[in-house]
């Protein structure tokens, strides 16, 4: 069983001998305390700095008071700390002219719920901070004055409002030794916040291109963007001295990122984070970790970093050194790497979801600090651009014009030759075998890119597959195609346009998939419309083929009611309309290729 002392530090009532008492203390001195609810945070004691991944807030919400102005050594001063709601604190006295030195005195607690007592340094229990993660508006505590006490004094505190919502060094009052000469350093009496991380500005106006090329490396998303523009993404680095400079910005209401990496994959990745929480901007370096979410570093390797919130567009500017050998998994400067450039949403408390497209990659490997570049990125690899537009090309325009062809022109074509067989004939083999060679390339394109199989496409992957054994099968099949007046043939017929049928009502479905998926990152809802517009555009011809044959065969029946006779005017009449079949057909063929320049101009713009 355990109680807690008066002087606030929990003990043990059962008998341990020497060795087993050493442990016990090691183990709670010395245990893992980042981000603990528990306010046991003796290493930040010199900081005062949680370990949460973020920057500190600027412009304090709460206080902190006292009942007098002057002490002398072991008087008891009344600390208050109060504001709008928080966590977690954690308070000190330091010398008001070294607010970097060590604790000064000791408190004694008010209330042992809301409150516990630490020791930084030497001192005991010279800190107080927080026993759990209730919520609380006031907490009040006694500071004892030591004997060596300086001859000014200044209480400062930590307040966490929620996890990635805090303050640091919040300044409070001051309190001194009667007849203290004037101090030799100007006294924190303000109330802006003085932070053991590297001081936070904001931006004034946006990122400009000025630069770009010739004194900054640029990367613009769109290329050639302007980066004061609501719908550009922007990131520059400027080397000065030993140090780069990086400006960041894009049209998001959650965060921005960008990392170097090895490869064009993410995972073992150096980042860096801008996130937007309750309209303050916290700047991390980070680590990714394969496809998981990055990891945010509890130490600061940046300096000067600046933000700005204005019209949906998110900016933040930092400086790192070039070399940063002193943190872990930070890469240096003066190498080649890609480079991603990622927006997406955050939630309450900061926490970054994953992005809803395609992060931005650049081309090829870059070295930031050589040789300054404007360039543009990719928001899909040129493999998957490649897949998209060899897939389209099959089953938007060769596919249909061929079956287009076997349809309505047998009867139009079917005295016409090339090379030995009917030219309806030909015409319809040689645009079905480019779709299977035009498939059969782009179906292996993804696995080369991915390595593998993709487990992120959903559905896309497994009709992608579907289609590709149906594409393969209609040739197979046609080779054992039965003479036109075997007892088969019906029954080849039959099968020959089934499979064909499915393959392409499986291969518009799963273009519908793809020009979803974040690979592709075609705009949304433009790809929909196309894709619905080619339909539409592909059913509205074979409709208005199909009624004009009708219009041929009830032609015919008016004319002649004997069966051969019918024949022969039905093939007589499909001659004379071959004209207004052949005007169709080229007009189809135009609006393919209309559709065909769309999506690749769409693709080739991401």
């Amino acid at each position: 069983m355990a109680l807690v002392s008066p002087e606030g530090r929990p003990v043990c009532l059962m008998e341990l001998s020497g060795l087993a008492f050493a442990v016990w203390m090691f183990i709670c001195l010395c245990g893992p305390l980042d981000g603990y609810p528990n306010g046991k945070i003796r290493e930040v004691c010199s900081s005062m700095m949680p370990h949460h991944g973020s920057s500190p807030q600027l412009s304090p919400e709460h206080i902190i008071t006292v009942n007098g102005t002057e002490f002398k050594p072991g008087d008891r001063i009344e600390v208050n700390l109060s504001g709008p709601d928080f966590e977690g604190f954690f308070i000190q006295a330091r010398d008001a002219e070294h607010l970097d030195s060590p604790a000064v005195g000791s408190f004694i607690l008010a209330d042992q719920r809301l409150s516990q007592l630490l020791t930084c340094g030497h001192t005991k229990n010279s800190a107080v901070s927080h026993t759990s993660k209730a919520k609380k508006k006031y907490v009040k505590v006694y500071w004892i004055a030591p004997g060596d006490a300086p001859k000014h004094v200044q209480f400062l505190a930590t307040v966490v409002k929620k996890y990635k919502t805090f303050w640091v060094k919040i300044p409070g009052a001051i309190v001194s030794q009667p007849n203290a000469p004037s101090p030799t350093m100007p006294l924190h009496r303000t109330s802006e916040t003085v932070s053991a991380s590297h001081p936070i500005s904001y931006l004034t106006k946006p990122f400009n291109a000025s630069g770009c090329g010739n004194k900054k490396f640029c990367i613009r998303n769109p290329s050639s963007c302007d980066p004061e523009s609501a719908s550009c993404f922007f990131l520059s680095f400027r080397q000065e001295k030993s140090s780069v400079l990086i400006e960041m910005s894009g049209p998001s209401e959650g965060y921005l990122a960008f990392a170097l990496s090895h490869d064009q994959w993410m995972g073992g990745d150096d980042a860096y984070v801008c996130v937007n929480e309750d309209h303050h901007v916290s700047v991390s370096t980070a680590y990714l970790k394969g496809r998981s979410p990055p990891v945010l570093n509890s130490e600061n390797a940046l300096e000067d970093v600046s933000w700005r919130l204005a019209d949906g567009v998110l900016q933040c500017s930092f400086r790192r050194n070039i070399h940063l050998t002193a943190h872990k998994g930070r890469f240096n400067l003066d190498a080649s790497y890609y480079i991603f450039l990622a927006d997406g949403e955050a939630s309450e408390g900061g926490l970054i979801h994953k992005h809803h497209r395609q992060p931005l990659i650049t081309s090829g490997m870059y070295n930031i600090t050589g040789l300054p570049q404007d360039i543009g990125g990719s928001r899909s690899p040129r493999l998957i651009k490649a897949h998209g537009a060899l897939m389209f090309v099959a089953w938007i325009t060769t596919v249909s014009v061929g079956v287009i062809v076997a349809r309505f022109f047998k009867p139009v074509w079917s005295h016409s030759f090339l090379f030995g067989k009917e030219m309806w004939f030909q015409v319809h083999r040689m645009l079905m075998l480019t779709t299977v060679m035009l498939t059969s390339i782009s179906f292996v394109l993804p696995f080369i890119y991915r390595g593998g199989w993709s487990k992120q496409a959903g559905f896309h992957p497994y009709l992608g597959c579907t289609v590709m054994a149906l594409a393969i099968c209609q040739p197979l099949m046609a080779g054992f195609r039965p003479s036109p007046h075997a007892p088969r043939r019906q029954l080849f017929n039959w099968f020959h346009w089934s499979t064909g049928t499915t393959a392409r009502i499986l291969a518009v479905v799963t273009m519908f998939l793809g020009m979803d998926l974040p690979a592709l990152d075609l705009s949304d809802p433009w790809d929909t419309y196309m894709m619905i517009g080619f339909v539409a555009w592909h059913v509205g011809i074979d409709v208005l083929l199909e009624i004009h044959s009708y219009c041929l065969i009830r032609k015919v029946e008016v004319i002649e009611d004997d069966r051969i006779q019918i024949l022969q005017s039905l093939t007589s009449a499909e001659a004379e309309g071959h004209l207004f079949k052949q005007i169709v057909l080229t007009i189809y063929v135009c609006g393919n290729i209309v559709f065909l320049i769309a999506f690749l101009a769409a693709i080739n713009q991401i």
